[in-house]
């Protein structure tokens, strides 16, 4: 299959290589569609399920293989103990149908290409700091446009465990279990737009450790149900590297529902890829906000109260 054309098209859409959203929200926080995860949490106690339904057409001209691949990709994510702290299992599970014309052969691999448990947590928060979130009350401009501080990213740390199950043909020789840690941060560059980047070291204690990087761009429509997403995505390790390019879109059904779609390439032909996903993300919503006693809240967030204020507004309003 000759796929050079639509790569070429599709690399024209996605020159930028994210995601949306805060700690907990009163809707869904998915890190669907792409791989870029968010560095926020679900919430505390919120249970949710991300699940996408993938093909993809992988040609290796090297060994002069054709194959189609149908899989799920599926991530289980929980709140665990606080609002900064989650648990989420993921990975990938696929039939490969692979063809060597040459040869007359024909074959099935069929197993996990990822299957992963592991911790997020957030180490720094800038919207946690009321400075950073204080609006400029007399220009709407200044609170929708770029400002440098935006720049200034929220952070998470993740730890993990890849399992290799069984006599995966995906990862023959590999040991049961093998280790993953990384960073993801996360800027609201304004508004509608969002950066997210993750840096991870992959399968770690294997003779073939990865570095896994993603760079992604979420934008929010008027509508705000909508949104589209760029993302780029690296990957470089002894057994296989590449870089691979996507772009789709995000639609909210209800507040504890999204669908998406997305499909992306590499640029290499060792092998050679293309692919289209389907997914969608659906929550179970246990949070419940923790009501602070006021003898226990913090004071002067908002500024102290001037001597004699409540006598000077009396005035004014004597006035007026």
């Amino acid at each position: 299959m000759d796929i050079s054309m639509i790569k070429k098209s599709l690399f024209l859409f996605v020159l930028f290589p994210t995601f949306i959203f805060a700690q907990y929200t009163d809707v869904i926080n998915s890190n669907r569609p792409g791989r870029a995860a968010s560095a926020y949490a679900v919430g505390k106690n919120v249970v949710q399920a991300e699940i996408g339904m993938l093909y993809e057409q992988q040609d290796n001209a090297d060994l002069n293989s054709d194959s189609n691949i149908f899989g799920a990709d599926y991530a289980l994510r929980y709140g665990l103990l606080f609002e900064e702290l989650e648990v989420i299992a993921e990975g990938s599970f696929i039939s490969q149908n692979i063809t060597y014309p040459d040869l007359g052969i024909e074959g099935n691999l069929t197993n996990f290409s990822r299957n992963r448990v592991g911790l997020k947590y957030l180490v720094f928060d800038p919207f946690k700091d009321p400075e950073h979130n204080k609006p400029n009350l007399y220009s709407w401009r200044a609170n929708n446009v770029f400002q440098w501080k935006n720049l200034i990213p929220a952070v998470s740390v993740y730890g993990g465990a890849n399992f290799v199950l069984g006599d995966n043909p995906f990862y023959p020789g590999e040991p049961t279990v093998s280790y993953r840690g990384g960073i993801q941060t996360q800027s609201r560059l304004s508004p509608r737009f969002v950066l997210i980047s993750n840096v991870a070291y992959d399968r770690i204690t294997t003779d073939s450790p990865e570095w896994r990087y993603a760079l992604s761009l979420t934008h929010a429509f008027r509508d705000p149900r909508w949104s589209v997403f760029f993302e780029g995505q690296g990957i470089s390790g002894d057994r296989y590297s590449d870089i691979i390019l996507r772009t789709g879109v995000a639609r909210l059904i209800n507040p504890n529902f999204q669908a998406d779609f997305h499909l992306g390439s590499n640029f290499k032909n060792d092998p050679s890829r293309i692919f289209v996903v389907l997914g969608f993300s659906y929550r179970l919503d246990f949070h419940k906000d923790e009501l602070i006693p006021i003898n226990e809240q913090q004071s002067g967030v908002n500024g102290k109260i001037k001597k004699n204020a409540n006598k000077k507004s009396k005035r004014r309003n004597k006035k007026n």
